[in-house]
């Protein structure tokens, strides 16, 4: 592992942040704390921890001995000072002899003795960082030392190597009696450069920032070289025919997984798709189904990945159907085997408990790669990344002998951790979370709208238009989950080729937006027959083609969904010269009672919007002005033409939309937003 320490940029941390009132100790903290933090094969998504003890003042000015240790949500590649809580140091020295501290007294023990309470928590290793004297203490989850720590005779292999160098620590679970334990362990050989703890991770300090940086690279560097030493021990790769493509499992994957609420409602999980050699060489090997389910690398994972990935049969291409079988069959078995899992380790509790889902987080797929599922879009990429992680160990560990990992008790503790299990509840979910949806025309003004409202309550939302820069311009725009990718709705090949993107990068779909479309004008007496096929194939037949595809995709998840289709008031209430773009809207309205009929079986519901007059790409400024002044009216005059008297705008039609994709038991409807026109009722 390369040491990335520069005594130039060293020194440029210390006067950046000294111009902002930060002493030299801190500053250089960050900055070693931020060269950790950039190795993923040290620490990844918050992982690790890193602390300096100094001086500074507190709130009467006085100077007093502080630790400044990681706070919780600040990541290592990130950190700035105020990530660094400051704690009165003394203190906390005088638990060292205590017999019992529960979590929960650890934790409002540490945060009574910040100088700033408002500072975020303090990493529950904060203990373990203040027992320890040096001024600067360094934690990783170095893939190379979990490597060799995560074996039936890990402690052996690390004395092998390090000798007296390091000290060992057998597995306790991260708090008051994991910091006592390290302590006693550093005390019996105070000069060790490191202390590992079994199946956990790295400890390193010093008495200079460097110097206990240096440690840190120096003692995964001697791992790294033993592993790659050893020989390969690859399990084979099993001979597989040709996989089906990822776009056409993923769905089916998602759909196995999704949580029944039990009210007809679906708890969805986005997908984040990985694959590479080693990933390969890993799922693709014979005995993945014993070697896949060995369990996670280091107990922290298990909160974003739980203990054992999903493991689907090979996708064979051309037999999506048994696939289907066989991947559903192999989650139910999952949630079966987790809901016992919970229930034997439960009882140690006398069933105190509160059961978190049973579906898993990782799937691992022969002949195709791995997935990494999560609420959100960071939720399924941390999912991945960790993931990733833990094939990238195992296999570096089956170098070394055969990898490990805890028992089912200990790793059932952290996951039901009293700290973890206290933040259930206090988040509530945004009403589309874990939903994908995908609109187009969503460069235009009612497209982007639709995108925002969605996008603010959760869901992860795919911009589709012909303008592929507008749609990512307007993607860009919106603060969530979002994707942009260029669709001709009128080319059935374009079309498939957007929502394979959209499935490759969300993993399926939930709700369509079917919004795309253009005013075509013209007496219909005299209109010319390209002018009325051209508005039947962009107004008509494009919401037939992306239909087919979005309904194609919810069927293989079988967790229903909705297909919504901008129509018009046209469709039911004709204008003068407007008969091109009446007459395909009519057809749309049509069509989409059609799909409420035939796909309700599925749980997919079709629903229409019926907007008018609203300024967007199709009613452009000129047309505003032709339209009023054929009526004799203002412009003003013209768009509040209605019972309201109120300009209706592209974000009511949103709302509409957003309607339409939260009412689970309305399919068929029409829903009018023009501000109140009679001829225009439905009746």
């Amino acid at each position: 592992m390369k040491n990335l320490w520069s005594d130039q940029d060293a020194e440029a941390a210390v006067r950046k942040y000294d111009a902002e009132g930060v002493n030299e100790d801190l500053a250089l903290r960050v900055y070693t704390s931020r060269l950790i933090g950039a190795e993923p094969q040290l620490v990844i998504h918050g992982g690790g921890n890193t602390s300096v003890k100094t001086r500074v003042k507190d709130f009467l000015g006085a100077e007093c001995d502080v630790i400044c240790v990681k706070g919780s949500g600040w990541d290592l590649a990130t950190i700035e000072p105020a990530g660094l809580p400051a704690l009165q140091l003394a203190p906390l020295h005088e638990v060292r002899n205590w017999e019992k501290l529960s979590d929960e007294d650890m934790v409002a023990f540490q945060r009574l003795n910040l100088l700033n309470p408002s500072s975020p928590n303090p990493s529950v290793e904060t203990l373990l960082h203040a027992f320890l004297p040096q001024k600067f203490v360094d934690h990783s989850h170095a893939t190379a030392i979990l490597a060799l720590s995560d074996q039936k005779d890990g402690t052996r292999i690390c004395r092998e190597i390090y000798g007296e160098r390091v000290a060992l620590v057998p597995y306790v679970m991260p708090g008051f009696q994991l910091a006592k334990a390290t302590a006693d362990a550093f005390e019996q050989n105070p000069q060790v450069e490191g202390i590992i703890l079994e199946k956990h991770g790295l400890f390193t300090f010093g008495d200079t920032a460097r110097q206990s940086y240096d440690r840190m690279i120096a003692l995964v560097s001697e791992a790294e070289a033993v592993i790659e030493k050893a020989p390969s021990r690859a399990r084979g790769g099993a001979s597989l025919e040709r996989a089906a493509a990822t776009q056409a499992i993923a769905p089916i994957l998602r759909g196995a997984c999704a949580n029944t609420r039990g009210d007809g409602a679906f708890d969805r999980f986005l997908l984040e798709y990985r694959t590479s050699d080693a990933i390969r060489e890993f799922v693709d090997r014979s005995g993945l189904a014993g070697d896949g389910a060995r369990g996670v690398v280091t107990p922290d994972h298990i909160i974003r990945t739980k203990n054992k990935p999903l493991i689907v049969p090979f996708p064979k291409a051309g037999d999506l159907d048994s696939f289907k079988e066989a991947a559903r069959s192999a989650a139910s078995d999952y949630r079966r085997d987790y809901d016992a899992y919970f229930e034997e380790n439960n009882a140690r509790y006398d069933g105190a408990k509160q059961k978190l889902d049973s579906a898993p987080r990782v799937i691992l797929a022969p002949g195709v790669g791995l997935f990494g599922l999560g609420r959100s879009v960071s939720e399924a990429k941390v999912a991945a990344d960790l993931a990733e992680i833990t094939v990238d160990t195992v296999l570096k560990a089956d170098r070394v002998g055969r990898f490990e990992a805890l028992g089912a008790a200990e790793l059932f503790d952290m996951e039901y951790w009293s700290l973890e299990q206290a933040k259930l509840g206090k988040a509530k979910p945004k009403a589309l979370q874990g939903q994908i949806v995908a609109i187009t025309g969503a460069a235009g003004a009612i497209g982007a709208a639709t995108a925002r409202a969605f996008a603010d309550q959760g869901a992860a939302v795919a911009l589709l238009d012909i303008d592929f820069e507008m749609a990512k311009a307007a993607a860009d725009r919106i603060s969530g989950a979002t994707f942009a990718a260029p669709c001709d709705v009128t080319d059935e090949s374009s079309i498939a080729r957007a929502f394979n993107a959209v499935v490759s990068e969300f993993g399926g779909l939930d709700i369509l937006v079917s919004n795309a479309g253009a005013a075509f004008e013209g007496p219909i007496a005299d209109l010319d027959d390209n002018i009325l096929r051209n508005s039947m194939e962009l107004n008509f037949f494009s919401h037939q083609y992306v239909a087919q595809h979005a309904a194609r995709i919810m069927r293989d998840q079988e967790t229903g969904g909705a297909l919504l289709f901008n129509a018009s008031k046209q469709a039911i209430n004709p204008g003068a010269d407007f008969g091109a773009y009446g007459a395909a809207k009519a057809a749309t309205l049509f069509l989409a009672r059609q799909y409420a009929l035939e796909c309700g079986k599925y749980g997919i519901r079709a629903n229409v919007v019926n907007a008018d007059r609203i300024r967007s790409g199709i009613l452009s400024d000129d047309m505003i002005r032709r339209r009023a002044g054929a009526r004799g009216l203002t412009e003003d005059a013209y768009l509040g033409g209605n019972l309201l008297g109120l300009e209706v705008r592209a974000e009511d039609v949103a709302q509409a939309f957003l309607h339409h994709a939260l009412a689970i038991r309305t399919t068929g409807d029409v829903t009018t937003v023009d501000g109140g026109n009679v001829s225009a009722m439905l009746r």
